[in-house]
């Protein structure tokens, strides 16, 4: 019995794309991962942004703000949604096994969301830490400073239309931005990311580099230059939580989660602080500097306890479909 045991969780931490079915697959899983998001990109970005223009010119904050919205939803919903879906029906013959269709049970909604709010703090502590050091090193080099308004330039044009399709006044206009900023994205863009393109990387790499450069990309995806680094974070989180669960309404969810406290903060006090570049007050850097080390330790504790969670779970499963 101790043997069978053992043997389970040996089972259980070994981590290896020989686990996936090769028939599964139509074409290489990497090709077809950079085919979604080359094409994704492609599509949002650039044929979006044509539509945008030719809609609306260039102009886009005198542009009537329900169309921004709407044009923005259907972006989402055409050109990340709808080809990331139809690229795993192409490419693999289990599309609900590369988009992760499970439902997870509540106890797992709890445990990552509390997961979250331990993220989101320490996302803010190293958000002020870094335009803090910002500061001081365009005070210090000129060449950096040039740098630095070329990337002011962008992160003001990224906000002003942020902010413009965030802004509402009404409570019927505040739902439908919630629908917009925190449903729409957390549905598109976890289908295309932690679903087809992180599955189709798992198929061939390990689990935590497919995490990574899914990650990446996602924080590239969303043009923010001064937020880049926490998109990243919370996109490696993100795809923690589907790989660990195996369930993309986890990660669903998270988002939801997020871009909704974002969307309630700035309607409350005028400012999403999650993505805030301003630095407050310099001379607290140090303090900022002990508590983002100490919220990164409790946070990695915390991964470590969601880790443990999933494979009791494992583990009781397996043992149970054996006495069976």
């Amino acid at each position: 019995m101790n043997e069978k045991q053992n043997n389970n969780e040996n089972e259980i931490v070994e981590e290896s794309s020989s686990d996936f079915p090769m028939q599964i697959w139509k074409i290489s899983p990497i090709a077809a991962a950079f085919i979604g998001l080359i094409g994704g990109f492609i599509l949002y970005q650039f044929v979006g942004g044509l539509i945008t223009i030719a809609f609306f010119g260039f102009d886009l904050e005198n542009a009537p703000v329900n169309s921004v919205r709407l044009l923005t939803t259907a972006g989402q919903i055409l050109f990340i949604l709808l080809p990331a879906l139809i690229f795993a029906k192409m490419f693999y013959s289990n599309v609900s096994d590369v988009i992760r269709v499970r439902i997870p049970e509540f106890k797992e909604f709890a445990l990552f969301t509390v997961g979250l709010l331990i993220l989101t703090p320490l996302l803010q502590s190293y958000l002020y830490v870094q335009n803090a050091v910002i500061e001081i090193i365009v005070k210090i080099s000129p060449s950096f400073a040039a740098a630095k308004k070329l990337l002011d330039s962008l992160n003001e044009l990224v906000e002003k239309t942020y902010i413009n399709i965030i802004s509402a006044d009404t409570f019927a206009e505040r739902l439908l931005v919630l629908f917009i900023i925190a449903v729409i994205p957390a549905i598109c863009e976890e289908v295309m990311f932690r679903g087809y393109v992180q599955r189709s990387f798992e198929y061939k790499l390990k689990p935590l580099t497919s995490a990574i450069i899914t990650a990446l990309f996602f924080g590239v995806y969303h043009f923010n230059p001064y937020g880049i680094l926490p998109l990243i974070g919370l996109g490696l989180f993100f795809g923690f939580a589907a790989y660990t669960s195996n369930s993309i309404l986890i990660p669903m969810f998270l988002h939801f989660l997020n871009n909704f406290v974002a969307v309630i903060s700035f309607f409350a006090f005028g400012n999403d602080e999650l993505l805030s570049s301003d630095v407050s007050n310099q001379s607290d850097l140090l303090s900022a500097i002990v508590v983002l080390i100490a919220s990164i330790l409790v946070f990695v504790l915390y991964v470590y306890v969601i880790k443990k969670f999933y494979k009791r779970i494992d583990l009781s499963r397996r043992n149970y479909a054996g006495m069976s």
